[in-house]
């Protein structure tokens, strides 16, 4: 009899959710196809069947990563009344969810493979684009405040959006290296002084 109808035995979002953090954790490269399954619980036919392939996999786990734990790194940025307390939210976001002790160290999309060791190279072009797409979010947030009158007219939002996003990859490798909270939080404390110099409300006192 055909097992085609036959449902799948296993939580299939809960399986995603350990493949994600095994990735996190060793990267793309060091991560084998048989981790993956001791760690998700499942047979290789099943991983197959259920994901297509191990690139497919990460892919999709970093989809989740972005969906769930980035997602609330991220959300600071519209939250924040002021420019300079949405940068704050962003850089404490980041220091709490690079250094939860439930989960790995830093950040996925900055360690999750190294493109030196990979063969793949769809996987290394994946993770830039997704990274540039995070310079993208801050230089909008940037261009927000130049359009509502709160940074000057000269503020150059490109090149702010790539300073800070360059910090939070920084606070990766400082996690990823055995940087607490502690650490984190002194090196977000310190991304905001910059900021508050290209204010107006900051140029007229």
């Amino acid at each position: 009899m055909s097992e085609r109808g036959r449902p799948r035995s296993f939580d299939r979002q809960q399986a995603l959710s350990r493949a994600m953090h095994l990735f996190w954790q060793k990267g793309f490269e060091e991560t084998s196809m048989s981790d993956l399954t001791q760690a998700m619980g499942i047979a290789p036919p099943s991983l197959y069947a259920a994901f297509g392939s191990k690139e497919a996999l990460f892919t999709e786990a970093l989809d989740l990563y972005q969906a769930t734990v980035n997602n609330e790194i991220w959300n600071a940025l519209n939250e924040g009344g002021t420019i300079a307390e949405a940068i704050e939210g962003f850089l404490f976001n980041t220091a709490r969810a690079y250094s939860r002790p439930d989960q790995p160290p830093g950040c996925m999309i900055v360690l999750g493979s190294n493109p030196a060791a990979s063969e793949i190279e769809a996987i290394g072009e994946d993770l830039r684009q997704r990274r540039a797409e995070n310079i993208s979010q801050l230089m909008k947030r940037f261009e927000r405040a130049v359009s509502e009158g709160e940074l000057i007219d000269t503020f150059d939002c490109e090149a702010a959006a790539v300073f800070f996003a360059t910090l939070q990859n920084g606070m990766s490798l400082l996690a990823r290296d055995g940087g607490g909270e502690a650490a984190l939080m002194a090196v977000a404390r310190s991304g905001n002084p910059a900021l508050q110099g290209m204010t107006r409300d900051h140029r007229r006192r």
